[in-house]
């Protein structure tokens, strides 16, 4: 049964990851609707009191939006190429058309979430309605008594704490910040839609690679990406067993770690920093006399292949 599930695992695992990055911010999209759907049936609480519902309002849209986005960025692994770039190169051979390519990956990915957050809590109107309702002029409202209180008064209305001969405009003033919050919401998801098409027609126009060649990159680095991880925990795993075994005199290993250990017996003893410095960073497609360089570690090892290590250090001229 364990078997059975753990294969399981690793074939969903395996569908996701062979799927375009579609699914997975679909995924990240049901997951925030899911969230917001939940604050809101368990935690939205509008404080009804002139000033603080603005305040409240606002931060239950915004602040979520922007942790989100703080999230996405963190979790892209582009972001710590940008970083590394910078460490390592200064962005000295990064052109500008790249630097807003790779920022424009990062946050468009980063805000599927903070997007997703905010036109649902719009379409919702909840808490539009609780920011905004102190601000609906009493004189729009056809026979509404006239009060001292004004704005408080006002901001009493989401919480239904106002005089009963009152409450009867609670209906609409209700439906009419609706109207207005799912009126913004829909715009946005308009603007957004319109937005994303012309940038994959402006991707694909500027694109130097034909739709196959970019399907065959991106399967590509989704597969070296992973080979390279499992392959550097098997060499982290190796280094330290040797290391372990040089302060004991013996590593107490699991029979398939043995069999690992057996199968790394080539494996380089040290990789200097320079190496790990030349396949680390920013990289978009390049070509090398027209081979396709999809890669920083296709790059390394072509030029080391060829003992042409002072080419490592230049780079090709930037094709996408």
């Amino acid at each position: 049964m364990a078997a059975l599930i753990s294969e399981n695992f690793k074939f969903a695992a395996l569908f996701f990851k062979s799927k375009d990055v579609v699914i997975f911010n679909g995924l990240i999209a049901l997951g925030t609707v899911a969230s917001q759907t939940a604050y809101n049936i368990f935690a939205f609480e509008c404080p009804c009191s002139s000033k603080r519902n603005y305040l409240y309002g606002v931060a239950a849209i915004g602040v979520p939006a922007l942790v989100f986005f703080i999230i996405g960025v963190i979790l892209n692994r582009n972001t710590w190429d940008l970083v590394s770039e910078c460490r390592i190169r200064k962005f000295r051979k990064l052109s500008g058309a790249a630097a807003f390519a790779l920022l424009g990956s990062i946050v468009g990915r980063a805000v599927v979430a903070p997007v997703t957050w905010t036109v649902i809590s719009l379409l919702r109107g909840e808490a539009y309605v609780c920011a905004l309702s102190e601000f609906v002029d009493p004189l729009s409202l056809e026979n509404f008594p006239s009060t001292p209180q004004g704005l408080n008064v006002m901001a009493r209305f989401p919480c239904k704490d106002v005089p009963v001969e009152m409450l009867r405009f609670w209906g609409e003033i209700e439906r009419q910040l609706k109207y207005e919050s799912q009126l913004l919401g829909w715009l946005i998801v308009a603007l957004l839609s319109v937005m994303i098409f012309l940038l994959q027609c402006l991707k694909r126009c500027c694109s130097p690679l034909g739709y196959q060649q970019e399907a065959y990159w991106s399967s590509y680095r989704v597969i070296e990406h992973s080979l390279f991880q499992r392959t550097a925990d098997a060499y982290a795993k190796f280094q330290a067993a040797k290391s372990v075994k040089n302060f004991f005199g013996f590593v107490a290993l699991e029979k398939e770690e043995n069999d690992l250990m057996s199968e790394c017996q080539d494996a380089k003893n040290v990789i200097p920093s320079l190496e790990w410095n030349r396949i680390t960073g920013v990289y978009l497609y390049r070509e090398n006399r027209g081979t396709p360089l999809y890669s920083r570690l296709i790059k390394w090892s072509s030029y080391t292949t060829e003992n042409n290590i002072e080419a490592t250090e230049k780079e090709m001229g930037m094709l996408y």
